[in-house]
């Protein structure tokens, strides 16, 4: 791989350090046109082969009047500095989810455009700022120094590979808006698939050179808005449903029942030992804890469950924390083969639960649970 990013850095960096040169001097007359708050859309599918399509046009030397990309409103413009991104991360041995990491991070900062202003003194690709130690104006203006600086600060991230695409992005930017580099990913990801095939070897992936030996983990297109992790949806107030979300359409039509009478929980009192028969009746032991929510849910799908948390955990089959599906049960606190509490996945990073005495019902963000174990009981 050396050789093949040496011949990457030599053959495909100069030219496109040369490009980016005369990219600055456009994009400080056209950058006005566009600020990063322009788009408003939403990209929960991006065709990928379409995608592949038009940037090989683009890449031909296709004028951008005559070539649409999805996502992408000056892609004459927008797809050589992903080209450069990709570039650079290739002759940097920076494994292809760190790529699509860059490409999310400076759509959202620059919508992938070499700006000349910012929020305060950001500027550039990325919006790095010299007074945060990203390097002057000029080096930063350089896309090709941008994006080594930010493979650089993302390589020293510890366990970079395991996060998500937002949590990536956000532990290198530190951004005011944490949650919105979710909603880049899968127009971030068609662009790196389209890129990476245009150089020698471009389309293999190898783990990255940053002491992380671990597997890396594929998490899903998190689409516009929610994180796989739930984090993008930010404070859910509890007994609530978070906005624009929706059972996702693939679910499998009992899951959907389940998770759906389980909405219709929300914000009913928790009560130890409650039946969750009447959660809004007067009696509170016909309330909710959280194994009889469980119980009860999947009652009215025609699923029978056992009445605890510590008989749940070995209903259905094991899961992979990793592959949740809507409808799965997942536990936490005590231990894997004794948990005390149990909620269920409800897709899009959110998991509906009772959660202890004083609290309601509620929907919280997966990654606040530390999961212990999964469970598919359909």
């Amino acid at each position: 791989m050396k050789a093949i990013a040496a011949g990457i850095g030599v053959v495909f960096l100069s030219p496109l350090l040369l490009a980016g040169t005369a990219m600055m001097m456009a994009a400080a007359s056209s950058e006005a046109a566009e600020t990063t708050s322009g788009f408003s859309g939403c990209l929960h599918d991006v065709d990928t082969d379409a995608v592949t399509k038009q940037v090989t046009k683009i890449l031909d030397g296709a004028s951008g009047k005559d070539v649409k990309v999805e996502g992408l409103s000056l892609p004459a413009e927008q797809v050589p500095n992903a080209q450069t991104i990709v570039a650079t991360g290739l002759s940097l041995d920076v494994p292809r989810r760190g790529q699509i990491v860059a490409l999310a991070t400076a759509m959202q900062e620059s919508r992938l455009r070499n700006l000349g202003s910012g929020d305060r003194d950001s500027l550039g690709l990325f919006q790095q700022r010299p007074s945060q130690g990203w390097g002057t104006a000029s080096q930063i203006r350089d896309p090709v120094y941008a994006s080594d600086r930010f493979y650089k600060a993302l390589l020293k991230v510890n366990g970079w590979q395991q996060m998500t695409i937002t949590q990536a992005a956000q532990a290198v930017r530190k951004s005011g808006l944490p949650d919105a580099y979710a909603q880049w990913e899968p127009l971030a990801t068609a662009l790196q698939k389209a890129i990476a095939t245009t150089f020698p070897g471009g389309q293999k992936d190898k783990p990255a050179k940053d002491g992380d030996t671990s597997k890396e983990t594929k998490a899903p297109a998190s689409g516009c808005g929610p994180a796989e992790d739930g984090s993008s949806y930010g404070r859910i107030p509890e007994g609530s449903v978070p906005k624009n979300y929706t059972i996702p359409k693939d679910a499998d039509p009992k899951a959907r029942k389940a998770i759906d009478w389980a909405m219709h929980q929300l914000g009913t009192m928790y009560q130890w030992g409650g039946s969750c028969t009447a959660a809004h009746g007067p009696d509170p032991m016909g309330r909710c804890d959280c194994s009889s929510l469980m119980q009860q849910a999947y009652a009215k799908a025609g699923i029978k469950l056992t009445r605890t948390t510590y008989t749940q955990v070995n209903e259905g089959k094991a899961v992979s924390p990793g592959k949740l599906q809507p409808g799965d049960l997942i536990f936490s606190r005590g231990t894997a083969q004794r948990p005390e509490h149990v909620g269920m996945f409800m897709g899009a990073g959110l998991v509906i639960e009772a959660p202890r005495t004083g609290k309601p019902v509620r929907i919280t963000p997966l990654k606040d649970w530390a999961i212990l174990a999964a469970r598919r009981v359909l």
